[in-house]
């Protein structure tokens, strides 16, 4: 019943722009709060962006000021924005909702979308 859908993965040079998206379905969403994950080959899944269910954003390092993540709370769906691309952005994206009371814990995880970044 759960599901996270990722899209807007593609081809881009160096210096371009993509906007991730990521659809989910049988989860109340505004409560969850919503990660972007990147994973390259041979390399573990680094955490990107976060965005809270209030709405705050948190970025690793390697990505402030380039990256945006938002989301649309009415269409159960959260972005990433990736401007100024480089090659060692190139990795499959995931998306990850989690969502934790006092008693019970929530996460979930989307099957990825590859984003490759040509020099």
């Amino acid at each position: 019943q759960v599901q996270l859908v990722e899209s807007g993965g593609g081809l881009v040079q160096a210096g371009g722009s993509l906007r991730l998206s990521c659809a989910a379905s049988g989860i109340i969403f505004s409560i969850h709060a919503m990660y972007w994950y990147r994973q390259a080959p041979g390399k573990q899944r680094d955490l990107v962006a976060t965005v809270t269910s209030g709405g705050s954003t948190n970025y690793a390092d390697s990505v402030k000021g380039r990256f945006t993540i938002s989301r649309d709370n009415a269409k159960n769906t959260v972005y990433l924005q990736m401007n100024s691309l480089k090659p060692e952005d190139t990795a499959v994206y995931y998306c990850n909702a989690k969502y934790s009371n006092y008693r019970e814990t929530m996460d979930y995880w989307g099957k990825g979308t590859l984003v490759t970044v040509s020099s």
